[in-house]
């Protein structure tokens, strides 16, 4: 009988610890505070993304003008080439070397596009990374002053509530 009663004990005590922590769970779960941003449109109105881009368009719009300059002048010269050689002018030796030095010409052409490609990826990543982390900044101080345990972003969500968006606390602590 003193076996019953104490695992009858032991039971109700599992069931109040259990109870305990399911009370303390939903208590914490409605703390919580969830907050969202629209990160586009904060990025869109800072100044320094906007001389990022203009720094970003400058050095892109640079760098196609020297690759379209090589590549005219690789298709005037190959017109040269084929004009000599129908017109008779060069001996067969002469246009095999010629041939084969636009051939490295073209390749050349080829490794500057593929430069342009990896110098605009990289200065991109060096004007914007010091942007984002701006942005991410102003979010964790606002997500800490206003008690958010999470922030998130507005292309995430499938619904927010407009009392929920704190991008305007974000622009105010960027300044903008």
């Amino acid at each position: 009988m003193a076996t019953t009663q104490l695992n009858q004990m032991k039971k109700f005590f599992q069931l109040a610890v259990v109870a305990l922590l399911l009370i303390a769970a939903t208590t914490t779960a409605s703390a919580q505070k969830f907050g969202y941003v629209n990160s586009q449109a904060i990025l869109a109105e800072m100044p320094e993304m906007k001389a990022a881009e203009s720094n970003l368009e400058g050095l892109q719009k640079q760098l196609q003008k020297k690759g379209q300059a090589m590549v005219t002048t690789f298709q005037a010269d190959v017109q040269a080439l084929q004009t000599q050689a129908q017109d008779g002018e060069l001996t067969p030796k002469v246009q095999a070397e010629e041939s084969a030095k636009l051939e490295k010409r073209q390749e050349e052409i080829g490794k500057f596009e593929k430069s342009m490609m990896s110098d605009i990826q990289n200065k991109r990543s060096e004007l914007l990374e010091p942007i984002y982390e701006k942005v991410n900044e102003a979010i964790k101080a606002v997500a800490e002053e206003g008690g958010y345990q999470f922030i998130f972003d507005q292309q995430v969500l499938l619904y927010g509530e407009e009392a929920s968006d704190v991008s305007a606390a974000v622009k105010v602590k960027l300044g903008i």
